[in-house]
């Protein structure tokens, strides 16, 4: 960012204060206000607390934030993504000057911010879309940071945002993925990939422990030592000490003490809608969506235990097997989501770099795993029809480990365990590994009942079958 911008924070909330603390330890003069003054009261004592005070202007309302801001201005919004952007933009625009820049660093719908990039730049202002990963914890210490914009925006920002930036051995974990709303859209794919992710350790947990009894403790054991190797990773960090955690109150297991009732904010949904409007089905993150959404029908999965009187058998799998398939299933769910992105890449015409964005996504977020590094590679390498699936290193991987989760997903379903995603990585791999599939009889169908027509085997288009002679 040039010597004479000024940076300013509106919003400080959980994300927005640990950002704003971010910004601050990293030496950046910082401007905040939030809607609630209170919360700038609290938040200018923090920073003392901190030691980071020295930098720090706070004022009682976003005009009077600006006022005390010298030109040229750049103010990052953390505020909750929808109509809550929408209306500080339209506060923020009558008090800005040409030259400054409004970056937008929630979790917006890719689609707002491509609308709002239009109408903000029409103004002679810059905008921003930013996408933020890494929770509270990121964003004090260093989030992954995926920009859209124009490269100009990238350069005026670039020193702040590579500053606060995770960095993985000493690059940072930022970058200018494309124009628009492609930061924000990168950002989306990264927590429909979350989603996948978060649903498959579920299932092989709930295999673990339903289908083998075994303790949670025991589960979150194994999945400490899973970090060592091929799955190392933050959610399989997470999952190891969550699993053997106590609750102070009960004693009993945490995860026991908590509503199986998922909560979710959208990303994954959109993900999900933005995958199948565009032909490209991410049937494991869409399972993953699916189950959240069911998680959420207590009461109508306890009548639904009372009518089929269907308990979860015993398993006779091996915590390698489980190992192996939450694996395949992790690298299916990853080459997915980079199948979302190279779609959208042609669509919007946004030239997203899929191994930088694999490197971005390296530390700092949630979905941060030793994979990406191999992730990168494949990208840079021949990569047939452009599948991480067929990547020489993953395809190796996937063959080796595909019997394990063929039996992991035939017993669990013999079983009647519920294994939504796991189940649709292997429909997937199957798919992919068969030359000729079943859509010719759903051509002839089409014709049959609508004259759609169909293309044969010699590369004949618009072809009828004998039903129309």
């Amino acid at each position: 960012m040039p010597e004479t911008a000024t940076l300013g924070l509106y919003g400080l909330g959980t994300m927005g204060s640990a950002l704003a603390l971010n910004i601050l330890d990293n030496g950046f003069g910082l401007h905040v206000s939030n809607r609630s003054s209170d919360a700038v009261l609290e938040f200018v004592k923090e920073a003392g607390t901190e030691g980071l005070a020295d930098k720090l202007t706070g004022s009682d309302s976003l005009t009077a934030m600006v006022d005390a801001m010298p030109a040229p201005r750049a103010i990052i919004l953390m505020v909750p993504s929808g109509k809550p952007v929408d209306a500080t933009i339209d506060m923020l625009i009558p008090l800005l000057a040409k030259g400054d820049t409004i970056i937008d660093a929630g979790n917006s719908d890719f689609r707002d911010t491509i609308r709002r990039t239009e109408g903000i730049e029409a103004q002679g202002l810059t905008f921003i879309g930013m996408g933020v990963s890494g929770g509270e914890d990121g964003a004090r210490h260093g989030p992954s940071i995926m920009v859209g914009g124009t490269p100009a925006a990238w350069d005026a920002t670039r020193e702040v945002i590579e500053a606060i930036a995770a960095k993985f051995d000493g690059a940072a974990c930022a970058d200018h993925l494309g124009p628009g709303g492609a930061g924000h859209f990168v950002k989306t794919v990264h927590n429909g990939i979350e989603y996948a992710d978060m649903q498959l350790i579920a299932e092989i947990y709930g295999l673990m422990r339903y289908g083998c009894n075994q303790s949670p403790s025991d589960i979150g054991a194994v999945f400490e030592t899973w970090n060592k190797g091929a799955l190392e990773s933050y959610l399989v960090e997470i999952t190891g000490n969550v699993l053997q955690a106590v609750d102070s109150e009960t004693q009993k297991p945490a995860v026991d003490v908590i509503l199986d009732a998922a909560g979710q904010k959208g990303t994954g949904r959109w993900t999900a809608i933005e995958a199948i409007r565009m032909g490209q089905s991410a049937n494991v993150i869409e399972a993953a969506v699916a189950a959240r959404a069911w998680s959420s029908e207590g009461a109508a999965r306890t009548v639904g235990a009372g009518i089929y009187d269907a308990p979860r058998g015993e398993l006779a799998l091996g915590d390698g097997d489980f190992e192996s398939a939450l694996l395949v299933g992790r690298i299916v769910s990853y080459a997915q989501g980079f199948r979302i992105l190279a779609a959208a890449s042609e669509e919007f015409e946004w030239s997203i770099d899929p191994a930088r964005t694999a490197e971005v996504w390296r530390a700092g977020c949630i979905i941060r795993s030793a994979m990406l590094d191999d992730i990168a590679s494949a990208f840079r390498s021949d990569l047939p029809e452009g599948q991480l699936i067929f990547a020489d290193h993953f395809a190796a991987i996937i063959k080796d480990a595909l019997p394990a989760l063929r039996r992991v997903v035939s017993a669990a379903t013999a079983a009647g365990h519920a294994v939504p995603a796991l189940a649709s990585a292997l429909g997937f791999l199957d798919t992919m590994g068969c030359a000729r599939g079943t859509a010719d009889l759903i051509q002839a169908q089409r014709d049959f009942f609508g004259r759609h027509g169909f293309v044969r085997l010699d590369g004949r288009r618009d072809q009828h079958g004998p039903w129309w002679d």
